[in-house]
């Protein structure tokens, strides 16, 4: 049985890792605590251009950012100002987004690959005062009429279109502190950012995330490297997008704030990200899930590199199996592979396998970080679940978000009296107090009255030598109600024929959870963040069930609609029992070993019509 330090009588899940102590002191905001070590480590090399070789020392960094800051208070950008940075990973992202911060403005990211009309979106909900971002995406963005700081170390001067930040980024400054400098005073408790998420409906909210819930998130992530190095610092690269929480949180500012280095990449490139690695010693990278697929099905590329520098690997933003860490792990032998969980409105953090002390590839997303409680419920009794019991996993601690921007209704929906943030993800703990995240409750395939998750059957397909990347959605059917429809993108020298799939997996699963059909593509579209897009899939399989001869992309509508298009994070107080079906039951550990959600419950704005790059 779990240890009541795990599980107690109350029902409550608590974290076996000790606890961490957030700063007292509330004006102790995100700026004073990332430089809070400044002079011991101001010499330490903090960022490295990938391409470039470029390398920033702490101290430069600190001037850097409070050069910009004093430029934004000059450009009358003041506290609770909204800044929307719109760029590609670079060095000065950080800068940016770190001086926005520090003035006590609000910063907002979005995906540089947007469309002009999706970023008008989000400006319109979010109502930015000014726009970073660089050259080559101002076309996207000049309809908007809003003052603009072009990202850039070209001397190439200002003009009446642009601030260029090369003019003020390097400028040299006294020593002085933040809050000598007339800054707003800024809090713990006051707004960082807004980033958007699928949120509670699908449609994307901005997550309204303080300085509080950052720094939190930073301690959570990196506590185990305390434990396990010590005061000694680690090398991480960074090709997870910035504008994402993953990206900007759980690497750019823990790490930093740890005082480790970071090497960062514009975007991942197999070849490019290991050439990285070999260059600068990389000891530590956090992925999706696509990237971990294509190091485990190409030894011989990997082979070509000296990667012995690598300690760990962790892997988030979506669901993960067992077998795949198993593959990978023979390809890197000498790292710890481990996954966890986590969603934007927790700032990232839920919970994270320890490298160091958890065994390996257990298919769970570790224990809780420490400062987060959690709770399995059930939602047809409103009542918490012991552990092997799969219900709606509910979280609460220091990280969880502020609310939705402008949104209090998704707020009140989402957040409940007594602060459990609803994740709308279905879940359970083992009896070793680690959590195992089965799937989106929406993404469920009913058929007739059984679950199947969409994650356990993509697990199994991924393991097959001849499959190189694969999707379950559920298709709709009369008699069923849903059936399991996989997607599969075969290796190229693969000759696979749909009968050998569908045998390959009724060998492997209750009668219930075997695939209807097999469609064969040339590949799964995924977000930036590596989430099937689901909803493009029922797209294709709906098309193909009902071709439209005027030339429609849907057809006729099916009697029988299939589940949600759009993931859906949770919604306090909702009807959701007949998804759970019997949440009481107990589940084998055997089963239930895949999926999992790092760092991202929802989808950033937009990221449903765009494939992983």
């Amino acid at each position: 049985m779990p240890s009541q330090l795990i599980y107690g009588n109350d029902g409550i899940y608590r974290s076996p890792r000790p606890p961490i102590s957030l700063p007292k002191d509330p004006k102790f905001s995100m700026i004073p605590f990332l430089f809070r070590n400044l002079s011991s480590i101001s010499h330490l090399p903090v960022l490295v251009d990938a391409d470039a070789g470029l390398t920033t020392t702490f101290s430069v960094l600190k001037t850097q950012v409070l050069n910009f800051s004093k430029a934004l208070l000059d450009l009358n950008v003041s506290k609770n100002d909204v800044v929307l940075i719109i760029s590609p990973n670079s060095v000065l992202f950080p800068v940016a987004f770190f001086a926005v911060v520090a003035v006590g403005a609000i910063a907002t990211t979005a995906n540089p690959l947007y469309t002009a009309a999706e970023i008008s979106k989000q400006v319109k909900d979010s109502e930015p005062k000014l726009i970073i971002t660089i050259p080559p995406l101002y076309d996207k963005i000049k309809h908007l009429n809003l003052p603009c700081i072009m990202l850039t170390n070209s001397d190439t001067p200002s003009n009446s279109k642009w601030y260029n930040s090369s003019d003020f980024i390097n400028k040299t400054s006294s020593n002085v502190l933040l809050s000598d400098s007339g800054f707003p005073l800024v809090h713990q408790d006051d707004p960082a950012a807004i980033l958007y998420s699928s949120g509670t409906t699908g449609t994307s909210k901005g997550v309204v995330l303080t300085h509080k819930n950052v720094i939190a998130t930073s301690m959570m992530v990196t506590s185990d490297q305390d434990q396990a190095y010590g005061e000694a610092k680690n090398v991480f690269l960074c090709f997870l997008p910035m504008f994402h929480i993953f990206g900007l949180v759980a690497v750019l500012f823990s790490q930093l704030q740890r005082g480790n280095k970071v090497v960062v990449m514009p975007q991942y490139e197999m070849e490019k990200m290991l050439r990285t690695i070999e260059k600068y010693k990389v000891t530590h990278f956090y992925a999706v899930p696509p990237v971990i697929i294509a190091l485990a099905k190409n030894h011989e590329v990997v082979k070509k590199y000296d990667v012995s520098s690598l300690r760990e690997i962790g892997s988030g933003a979506a669901p993960l199996g067992k077998d795949v860490l198993d593959e990978c792990g023979k390809v890197f032998p000498q790292t710890a592979l481990y996954q966890g969980y986590g969603l934007t409105e927790t700032c990232g953090a839920v919970s994270l396998e320890n490298a160091a002390r958890s065994s390996q590839h257990s298919g769970s997303t570790g224990m809780l970080d420490p400062g987060v409680e959690a709770r399995i419920m059930n939602l047809e009794t409103m009542q918490p679940l012991p552990p092997l019991q799969r219900g709606e996993i509910w979280v609460r601690g220091p990280n969880v978000m502020l609310g939705y921007f402008k949104n209090e209704k998704a707020t009140r929906e989402t957040i409940d009296d007594e602060g459990w943030l609803h994740t709308g993800d279905l879940g359970y703990f083992d009896n070793e107090g680690r959590l195992h995240v089965v799937d989106r409750i929406k993404e469920l395939i009913k058929y007739k009255g059984f679950q199947v998750a969409p994650a356990e059957l993509e697990e199994l397909l991924l393991t097959h030598p001849e499959i190189k990347d694969a999707a379950v959605i559920g298709g709709p059917d009369v008699e069923a109600g849903e059936v399991p429809i996989a997607f599969v993108v075969r290796s190229s020298y693969s000759s696979l024929t749909e009968v050998e799939i569908k045998d390959f997996i009724a060998k492997q699963v209750a009668p219930y959870k075997r695939l209807k059909k097999v469609i064969f593509s040339e590949e799964i579209p995924k977000s930036a963040t590596g989430k099937i897009l689901r909803r493009e899939l029922r797209q294709r399989f709906l098309s193909k069930l009902f071709p439209d001869p005027g030339g429609s992309a849907l057809g006729p509508k099916p009697v029988a609609q299939p589940v949600a298009l759009i993931t859906q994070a949770p919604q306090r107080h909702q009807t959701q029992k007949a998804d759970l079906g019997n949440t009481t039951t107990k589940v084998s550990t055997k089963l239930i070993t895949n999926g999992f959600e790092l760092m991202e419950g929802g989808t950033q704005e937009g990221e449903e019509d765009e494939l992983l790059e």
